[in-house]
């Protein structure tokens, strides 16, 4: 059944009704101007209008024929892979990254600079981050992709452009947005890591719950530091004062070592990717996969504990919130094939459930959240693309 959305008949009609066009080619294209018509309620010729200035704005093309169910080939609508291109950039404790994605979401650059923050200037860290996302608008220009804007993906609690405080880094009170946006010309946006890497999952990991996207999930970033995304209904909750997510601070051993955060006993003491090296005896994460996949005992022995520390803390995160999928990211992905099992089974010891949690691996790892950061940037275009044309030179 085809559900039609009524046209808006307010001050603001042509915004809402480019944006019901657009919106439809991004959800269904290719398609015609008359399946559009037919699906958002709007009359042939203003769709026929409202068409013709988005393809004047580079946000759509023609392609070949859309398929119909009777009489001639129409031309197809598809979004403009040569149209607004998103620039998503990451600032974590060990590298820097840089991602451009056309209006269809595809990946056109992408750039990760290793370098370990936690001890550099802020100012030093915004200036390379800064070269980064130059870099890669540099990319985009020559790829002859308009950048929209930019989204930054940030380990920490961000409340409108200012970075609250980053734990693992030490950053307190930081101008982020306007540092970088004057360095670089692009508006600029801030955004957890962890609820970035959730939005990348949604979007682009292909993960589905009976039959549909998943849409109620809670992907957990394993790094040097550990974050949650909560999504409820295809959103991302943030909770009362943004810093809902914060898995790597849930306590999993009372009495534990001290954390960045100041509690004792923290997930991220426990269980993240730097003490597992330590325990494991490796120095990087590739020297622990290859020990893991050698069957050195030592490794797997590090590995499966950590795993088991996350199982305690997902499995309050199960009692709580029942998701329908738990998604594990970055070195939890890395490491699934040696720590789903204990996970499971700690989850399953801690909760009592007699079957078994659904725990997904990411296919983006540790490129979900910058992944993320650049399809915000091109989902808002289409959600207004009015506002993207005023913005326009």
């Amino acid at each position: 059944m085809t559900v039609r959305t009524e046209p808006s008949q307010h001050a603001g009609m042509r915004a809402s009704n480019l944006a019901l066009v657009l919106g439809e080619v991004a959800r269904t294209g290719p398609v015609s101007r008359a399946r559009v018509a037919v699906h958002t309620g709007l009359t042939k010729s203003s769709v026929s209008g409202l068409v013709t200035d988005l393809i004047s704005a580079g946000l759509i093309g023609e392609s070949g024929p859309a398929s119909t169910e009777r009489g001639r080939p129409a031309t197809a609508l598809t979004l403009a892979p040569g149209g607004a291109a998103g620039l998503g950039l990451e600032i974590n404790v060990d590298y820097l990254a840089a991602m451009v994605t056309d209006l269809t979401g595809a990946p056109r650059y992408h750039q990760v600079v290793r370098r370990d923050n936690r001890d550099r200037e802020v100012g030093d860290v915004v200036a390379d981050l800064i070269e980064v996302a130059n870099t890669a608008a540099g990319s985009a220009a020559a790829q002859g992709l308009p950048l929209a804007a930019a989204c930054v993906a940030v380990p920490g609690l961000t409340v409108d452009g200012t970075v609250v405080r980053t734990p693992n880094l030490g950053w307190t009170q930081v101008d982020l947005a306007a540092a970088i946006q004057e360095g670089t010309g692009l508006e600029v946006d801030l955004e957890n890591e962890a609820n970035l890497a959730a939005l990348g999952e949604m979007w682009f990991g292909g993960h589905e719950h009976e039959g549909a996207p998943l849409r109620d999930f809670v992907h957990v970033s394993g790094e040097i530091g550990i974050g949650g995304g909560i999504v409820v209904g295809g959103e991302v909750f943030r909770g009362a004062h943004a810093g809902a997510g914060e898995l790597g601070h849930v306590v999993v051993a009372p009495g534990g070592p001290r954390c960045g955060c100041g509690g004792h006993g923290c997930l991220e003491r426990m269980a993240g990717q730097q003490e597992i090296l330590a325990r494991a005896q490796q120095a990087t994460m590739a020297d622990l996969t290859q020990a893991c996949a050698a069957g050195d005992q030592a490794a797997l022995d590090a590995v499966a504990d950590a795993g088991r520390h996350l199982g305690v803390a997902l499995s309050s995160v199960l009692t709580l919130l029942d998701p329908a999928a738990i998604v594990l990211g970055g070195a939890f992905a890395t490491l699934a094939s040696w720590l789903t099992t204990a996970t499971a089974a700690s989850i399953s010891h801690h909760t009592g459930a007699a079957e078994q949690p659904r725990l997904l691996v990411s296919g983006l790892g540790s490129d979900a959240a910058v992944r993320g950061a650049a399809g915000t940037v091109v989902r808002r275009v289409i959600a207004d693309p009015a506002a993207h044309l005023a913005r326009r030179p």
